[in-house]
């Protein structure tokens, strides 16, 4: 069995991907083969929103592709992954992260068809070495937990293969939005402090223990989905551009400021509890990131982005207090 379509979506119920599908409706576009693993009533709720040629268990699209039963795709977007930073299985990981990676983009090689498939921020590990999406920079890069580590894997192996004049990878840094519930504790804090005010009238944010950081004032680059969406397009678009690249909004704002924003748009004076982080990420977490978005820049995508108080105000407004 074979299926002409033009465009597939791996992870296309999750988070990224569902909002992707979602763009190339609006875009008018239907002839889409979307492959995830609806294990969660909220992935099944997202795909139902979703329009689409055919639907495929990511294992079917797996055996498809090795027996080669897919015909005429103009671009493949990979942003299946496992992306739990607290998953230990390094085998699971290195087959469902890494081995199906290379599978899709070795048969979109064979075949003239574009390859966009997410990497992440979590490369970076402590940010030590900065966040500059200079290729040369990959080999050095040291990331904190299996989940970075099967990004970087991946990031190398296309790198070692000289494959980043034809293939795209893109490092998501702190993606936020609608089509997230199903994450779990990997959902943005936006979606969590939501319900943490509902429930309790507060968030809890971690304590700082590195000095010279007050509490609450550690710093991540927060981008809405919509922005990391309209990035991921790009690279359909612009067939010509390919390589390593960041996606964030180059801009590093404090937990704080996300949380502010949440109670502005919840229309509530803010209430923050400073809470204890527990001791087996403390070693490991991340007190600053800021993506280097100078080479997206040169590679021609002029689009702002989103503020955090546009894009919580979105957020929040226009989709977590719809749904109550």
């Amino acid at each position: 069995m074979t299926t002409d379509v033009s465009f597939i979506v791996t992870g296309g119920a999750g988070f990224i991907g569902s909002n992707l599908v979602a763009a190339l409706n609006a875009r008018g576009h239907k002839d889409i083969l979307v492959a995830d693993r609806l294990d969660h009533e909220d992935k099944k709720r997202n795909l139902a929103a979703l329009r689409y040629r055919e639907y495929l268990d990511k294992d079917d699209l797996r055996r498809r592709v090795r027996g080669d039963a897919l015909d005429r795709v103009d671009t493949v977007f990979h942003l299946g992954a496992c992306s739990s930073t607290t998953v230990m299985d390094e085998a699971f990981l290195a087959d469902n992260n890494c081995a199906y990676t290379r599978e899709l983009c070795q048969w979109c090689l064979e075949r003239g068809v574009r390859f966009v498939y997410a990497s992440s921020a979590a490369t970076y590990g402590d940010g030590s070495l900065g966040y500059s999406d200079d290729e040369a920079l990959v080999p050095r890069l040291q990331p904190l937990n299996p989940y970075g580590k099967s990004k970087q894997e991946v990031d190398f192996w296309v790198l070692r293969e000289g494959l980043f004049d034809r293939v795209v990878g893109i490092k998501y840094f702190n993606v936020y939005g609608p089509g997230e519930d199903h994450k779990g504790d990997m959902r943005s804090m936006v979606n969590k402090a939501y319900a943490q005010v509902l429930e309790k009238g507060r968030v809890g944010l971690f304590k700082s223990y590195r000095s010279g950081c007050a509490d609450g004032c550690q710093q991540r680059d927060f981008v809405d989905v919509r922005d990391a969406v309209a990035v991921t397009l790009f690279f359909h678009d612009e067939p010509a551009v390919s390589g390593l690249f960041n996606c964030g909004t180059g801009t590093a704002r404090t937990w704080l400021d996300l949380a502010n924003a949440l109670f502005s748009a919840m229309a509530r004076e803010p209430c923050i509890e400073f809470i204890d982080m527990p001791e087996v990420i403390r070693d490991k977490y991340q007190y600053y990131t800021r993506a280097d978005m100078r080479k997206l820049r040169a590679a021609g995508y002029t689009h702002p982005f989103r503020s955090v108080e546009e894009g919580v105000g979105d957020y929040v407004r226009g989709y977590l207090a719809r749904r109550r």
